[in-house]
């Protein structure tokens, strides 16, 4: 293997799991799928769920760890979480977790895993950027805004999966009782396809190959809004009318820009 891979196999509402591949087999992402469904999607990119290292959680809502409970009985590998995410999962606690801090670099599977922290409406939320064969896959969701150390952590990254949510207006206008609306809007809520567009701008350099637009929304938000925001702040052409993916020409260098989805997998080389 000469460079690390993300395999996105759900990003949204409905239940988030992805895997980083390494030197050393995979360190998966959040566990909101039922197993079932997580090994059938990773039965379709080709992996097994033999080559799983690690896993390690973001933040304790349901849509990140529902399926962990299950999935830890026939699995036994190490679970990382951040300080007293599952503290408050009765149904949990009878896990064995290796709790770290924001800002902790854990060196897992031959990758070293940098932490940060994020802003969400839970206990310790984090981030996570994985280093190692010269590469690095940076990953940011569930957050309302990125302080200027995940900034710095995230900047210059081969692979970006940057969260895009929601379109403000959508979601104005949408069907969200108010409360909702403002939980989303605020800074520990999730960012907005503006938001995402103006990190882009300080987190993309020409080394950056892919960026992918992730947890946007089913109801406040439509996959081409998310090309498209992301293309205009970094003067990328659309690939197609439809707006399913942009490029951007950089010297020798491309950079990719397509949204992840909730329902079919991939793989992002």
């Amino acid at each position: 293997m000469s460079r690390l891979h993300l395999h996105i196999l759900g990003s949204g509402s409905k239940g988030n799991c992805a895997l980083v591949e390494g030197p050393q087999g995979l360190i998966m992402i959040d566990n909101g799928l039922s197993r079932r469904e997580t090994l059938k999607r990773m039965a379709e990119l080709g992996l097994s769920a033999d080559d799983v290292a690690a896993l390690v959680i973001t933040h304790e809502h349901g849509d990140h760890i529902k399926g962990l409970d299950v999935w830890c009985k026939h699995w036994h590998g190490p679970l990382f979480t951040s300080r007293d995410t599952l503290s408050c999962k009765e149904n949990l606690a009878h896990l064995p977790v290796e709790e770290f801090d924001p800002g902790d670099t854990l060196p897992i599977a031959g990758i070293q895993v940098q932490t940060y922290s994020t802003s969400h409406d839970v206990i310790n939320p984090v981030g996570y950027r994985f280093n190692a064969l010269d590469d690095s896959i940076g990953f940011a969701t569930d957050t309302g805004e990125l302080s200027s150390k995940a900034i710095g952590t995230l900047k210059d990254c081969r692979v970006l999966a940057l969260e895009s949510n929601h379109d403000v207006t959508m979601l104005r206008e949408g069907p969200y009782p108010r409360f909702l609306q403002e939980r989303i809007l605020s800074a520990k809520g999730h960012l907005s396809n503006n938001q995402a567009a103006e990190a882009a701008r300080e987190l993309v350099t020409d080394r950056t190959e892919q960026l992918i637009a992730m947890h946007i929304s089913q109801d406040n938000n439509r996959p081409s809004l998310t090309v498209k925001s992301y293309a205009n702040a970094l003067d990328a052409s659309l690939d197609d009318e439809l707006g399913s993916s942009a490029t951007r020409l950089q010297g020798p260098r491309k950079l990719s820009i397509r949204p992840a989805s909730q329902y079919q997998p991939t793989t992002i080389q």
